[in-house]
Order: structure tokens, then C-alpha cells, then sequence
């Protein structure tokens, strides 16, 4: 049994029976061949999970890979979103080149308006 499967009853700091120890007594077994056989399967399914948990916490290349994809991604979905932005903000900049160049047309006409008045006096 796992740690993180103990039954309720069983106190934080004790630790579980292990080998010959953590066998059932003859006694304890179940009498139909079928029941104990499906309790054996469980119980090397579980033991592989446990191994296989064991296994992927002790691989610490594999761990270190996982997180540098993990981070390249971000970065990749960060970059699309500012590269998206970068975009909208392009577009709106060619939305607003027309009023702009009328704006500065329209102070470069005035400014010499201004002037042709001036030299008049």
C-alpha cells in the first residue's frame, strides 16, 4: 500500500510492514482462488504505479527537459501574442496616417498663412 492510500486508522509517523513482514497470515487470505488472485493483480498494479512514480521523481534529465518545453512554449505563445499586438498596432497606425497628414497639412497652411500676413504689414 502507498503512503498517500493509508487507511484513516493508521497513525501519521508509523510506517507500514514491508516483506514477510506486511504478509497476511493464512488466516487472513481469502478463501475464493478468483478473490486473491484479483487482490494480487491490484496489488502488482499498484506497486507498478509506485515504481513507475519512483522511477520518473529519480530521472532528473527527464524532469529538466519536461520544464524547459514547458517554459518554450510560454515563450512561444508569448511571442505569438505580442507579435499579434505588434499587428494591431501596425493597423491602427495605417488607420491614423491620413488624419495625421492632414492635421501637420492643414498646421503647415496655417503656419504660412500666418507668415504671408505678418510680411504684409
Amino acid at each position: 500500500m502507498s503512503p498517500s492510500k493509508k487507511k484513516p486508522d493508521e497513525t501519521a509517523g508509523a510506517q507500514e510492514p514491508v516483506g514477510v513482514e506486511a504478509a497476511p497470515d493464512k488466516e487472513q487470505l481469502p478463501d475464493d482462488k478468483a478473490q486473491l488472485q484479483e487482490e494480487l493483480e491490484d496489488s502488482r498494479e499498484e506497486l507498478g504505479e509506485t515504481v513507475e512514480a519512483l522511477a520518473q521523481k529519480a530521472d532528473v534529465k527527464a524532469q529538466v527537459k519536461e520544464k524547459v518545453d514547458e517554459r518554450k512554449e510560454q515563450l512561444r505563445e508569448a511571442q505569438a501574442q505580442a507579435q499579434a499586438k505588434l499587428g494591431e498596432v501596425g493597423q491602427q497606425a495605417k488607420q491614423r496616417q491620413a488624419p495625421i497628414a492632414a492635421g501637420v497639412g492643414g498646421l503647415v497652411a496655417l503656419l504660412l498663412l500666418l507668415l504671408l500676413l505678418r510680411r504684409r504689414k
